[in-house]
């Protein structure tokens, strides 16, 4: 409708409050991906419209406060301050109101209408705890209290007709008052402040924060304030917050005193400083054995599909009498290299859906936790470990996950290890050459990968520390949620975007690097050359040999494969693929085919190659997109650059160890 009436609404909450899952609960599948203006942090957009208005929601990063330290919390804060948000969203915890409620009155400061959502009201039940809904608005200024359930899509309309009115009601009068001197100064500097800035909305907040010498906004508004402002009063202004929220929840909280035991009983064994990681290993262990035994068994019919899918397409073409090269380069190009990447699918399947399950069940911040004295001791920060621990999934958000960190300096060092940390891409590599050559525990042996990136990681980041002589002062703040019933929906979502970006790399990027390497394996100085050995592609292979002999992968193939694997790693497959010509390599036959080739090119070519073969991918530099995440989020070039020389060099001196040691103990 053209008269149809459109606000802007911020969502808004602590970290693991549900934000994230409400705002796909209100917006379903209509959602924008963009960048906030000036910085690198994705911003995620969606609609949504209640009666006449249409409303577009903005689901901001999770922050405790609106006082800043890392750039998620800078990008929360300007959006709330923006002129474009009608109505704010706050996204409450009504398990843990206390901790909660101190964002909610800063918020309230703004003098923009806000909603408050009270979620995961299920919780407070399942404890036997009750909230007054109706005394819990009045001690917060008569704004809308809604209770919702973003997990079981509960309460979403009242939120809604909630958000329209209190647009059009305004906003409420703040009601937490402070003590008369502080009261006085932030009279006095919200005269000055509309006086030089008559436009400007949140004119008392602004002041309470020139109180707080708070330094961007000083930055922001340099006002004389020197005859009011004689010291920072943030001590005071945080201890009033907090007597109110004491208030607050005297008032409306009832049955405090029962405890979340099933919670607490887990978290002893859990987070146990001794048992924690070993247990962690343990799931992760159960995860890949999940993703070898289950995902193998759906992998058969991938399979046979993809044998008889090549077979008809060969059949067809040959009838149609296609010239042999045509023929070459779409069943032995196109189909072995894409195809074979697809066989994978169950496996990523039941990865990402493993990863999903443990995060939306809330173990993988005790994961964090647990891992925060580790992390400290070898010169990260505790925090450090969120994004290595993504990098299980890809490394570029990784990568983008490392904006929670203060320093850029602590950025930089995660940044260079955390592509170290296995990412699905990866995981094809190791489900072919483990079946290849450690058909009866290939699990183990690719779950032994995991675990040699992220001690690589951990020793890397340890002679660093001692080589800069660092020290670490970002402790980790961390909340650990109720652990919960993982969201069916939240779950779906995940796994889905996750599986559509494997299979949009399966069409794009691998497709046309199976492409290239078929014409590069095809085509030599003189032309179409009869066998692979006189191509440009032995040619460049032939190269490296010296480089790569010494750790045992002294074959032009391997190569090609490798350089291939920059584009996308799980290009190096599909290399194998085309390089053998077997249409699919993850098959029993294709797996002898390629085994029975390689034997023949490289006598001795044994298991000892093949690991060192995964982990040469493992340790070497990470695909294009991880490369320009790094540039796009350090803003250098030249850290870029050093990045990927240190890793290639780790890579070959790592790799070359493990094989010469390895070679004088099996013979």
């Amino acid at each position: 409708m053209e008269n149809q009436k459109h606000i802007h609404v911020a969502c808004v909450g602590n970290p693991n409050c549900g934000k994230t899952t409400l705002f796909n609960a209100l917006t379903g599948s209509k959602l924008k991906v963009a960048n906030w203006p000036g910085v690198t942090v994705e911003r995620v957009e969606g609609e949504t419209s209640y009666e006449d208005m249409k409303i577009t929601l903005i689901d901001t990063p999770g922050i405790y406060s609106l006082t800043c330290y890392t750039i998620e919390e800078k990008v929360t804060r300007k959006c709330v301050m923006d002129d474009g948000i009608d109505v704010i969203i706050n996204i409450v915890d009504a398990s843990s109101l206390e901790r909660n409620l101190y964002l909610t009155l800063q918020l309230l400061e703004l003098g923009k209408p806000v909603v408050l959502a009270l979620n995961m009201m299920d919780i407070v039940k399942e404890r036997g705890m009750e909230i007054d809904l109706h005394r819990l608005p009045e001690l917060l200024g008569g704004i809308p209290v809604v209770p919702v359930s973003a997990a079981k899509r509960t309460g979403l309309d009242i939120l809604l007709h909630a958000v329209v009115h209190h647009y059009e009601e305004g906003a409420e009068e703040y009601i937490l008052q402070y003590p008369e001197e502080i009261e006085n100064k932030i009279a006095k500097l919200s005269v000055m402040m509309q006086a030089h800035y008559p436009t400007h909305s949140s004119v008392r907040w602004h002041a309470i924060k020139l109180l707080e010498d708070d330094e961007e906004v000083r930055e922001e508004h340099p006002i004389q304030t020197a005859n009011i402002v004689d010291r920072s009063y943030e001590k005071e202004i945080i201890q009033c917050k907090y007597a109110y929220i004491e208030h607050v929840v005297a008032e409306t909280l009832f049955h405090k005193e029962k405890k979340a035991a099933t919670t607490d009983r887990a978290d002893r064994l859990l987070t146990h400083p001794v048992l924690g990681l070993p247990i962690f290993l343990l799931i992760m262990g159960l995860v890949f054995f999940l993703t070898f035994t289950v995902g193998d068994l759906l992998k058969g019919v991938f399979e046979e599909a993809l044998d008889l899918f090549s077979g008809g397409v060969s059949s067809l073409l040959t009838g149609l009498h296609v010239y042999d090269w045509l023929q070459s380069l779409i069943v032995d190009g196109i189909i072995a290299g894409v195809g074979g990447i697809l066989t994978f699918l169950p496996n990523i399947f039941i990865l990402f859906l493993a990863l999903a399950v443990l995060e939306d069940s809330g173990y993988m911040s005790r994961v964090a936790y647990v891992m925060d004295s580790i992390m400290g001791k070898v010169g990260l920060s505790g925090k450090a470990f969120l994004p290595m621990i993504l990098g299980f999934g890809c490394s570029v958000p990784a990568i983008m996950a490392t904006r929670a960190l203060e320093t850029e300096h602590d950025r930089r060092k995660t940044m260079l290890v955390t592509p170290f940390m296995s990412c699905s891409a990866r995981l094809p590599i190791y489900v072919l050459f483990s079946g290849m050559f450690f058909p009866n525990c290939a699990g183990p042996v690719a779950f032994s990968l995991y675990v040699v990136g992220m001690a690589v990681a951990i020793i890397s980041a340890m002679v660093m520390n001692r080589l800069e002589k660092g020290k670490v002062n970002d402790s980790l703040l961390i909340e650990l949620p109720e652990y919960k019933r993982p969201n069916a929906r939240t779950i779906r979502i995940y796994v889905w975007n996750k599986i559509k970006d494997y299979l949009s790399k399966a069409g794009t990027t691998i497709f046309l690097a199976s492409v290239v390497i078929w014409f590069v394996l095809n085509f030599g100085a003189n032309g179409m050359v009869d066998s692979p050995a006189d191509s440009f592609g032995a040619v460049i292979g032939r190269l490296l040999v010296p480089v790569l002999a010494p750790a045992g992968l002294g074959m032009w193939q391997i190569g090609v494969a490798l350089l291939s694997g920059i584009s996308a790693k799980e290009v190096v497959v599909s290399s194998f693929a085309v390089l053998f010509g077997v249409s699919n390599a993850n098959s029993a036959a294709g797996m002898e085919t390629i085994v029975a080739n390689v034997q023949a090119a490289y006598p001795g070519f044994g298991p000892l190659n093949a690991y060192c073969l995964m982990l040469f991918c493992l340790l070497y530099v990470p695909c294009v997109a991880t490369v320009a995440t790094v540039k796009k989020e350090s803003g250098s070039w030249a850290f870029t650059l050093k990045m990927v020389a240190f890793e290639l060099i780790l890579a070959w001196v790592v790799t070359t160890l493990v094989y010469q040691i390895g070679s004088l103990i099996l013979h």
